[in-house]
């Protein structure tokens, strides 16, 4: 019953022009509206991790226990193939992400891997306090 009613969403979205579509970098300054970039890091706790965003084309938005998010942007073209149907499967032997990692990409539909990317630094964002 729920695929049936998503259906007509997911025709209507993919038949939008391409005009009406947000592109990555636009997705990407809204995942991080109200946020300042820090200095980038090359690796972060997985256990400090909550949860991840692929934005098409562009970025990996990880969420933190707090209220930072860490953007990464992988390295040589590879975030080509990012979308949100993307699941991402990462090997962390030593329990961080950091730059250089191959995160593989598997289908979300299929389950079959569709690629890898490889990560860069991780660029922290956090919020920026409202003046009183």
């Amino acid at each position: 019953m729920t695929l049936i009613a998503a259906l007509p969403l997911a025709l209507t979205a993919a038949t939008l022009p391409a005009e009406d579509k947000p592109t990555g970098e636009a997705a990407l300054a809204k995942a991080v509206e109200g946020r300042e970039a820090g200095k980038p890091i090359s690796c972060v706790s997985m256990s400090q991790l909550r949860g991840s965003d692929s934005i098409r084309g562009t970025a990996i938005v990880y969420r933190s226990a707090g209220s930072t998010l860490y953007v990464n942007r992988p390295k040589g073209g590879s975030s080509e193939q990012l979308d949100r149907d993307t699941i991402l499967v990462t090997q962390t032997p030593n329990g961080q992400l950091c730059r250089n990692d191959v995160v593989n990409l598997v289908d979300r539909m299929t389950g079959f891997q569709r690629g890898f990317v490889i990560l860069g630094d991780f660029v922290p964002y956090k919020r920026v306090p409202k003046a009183s």
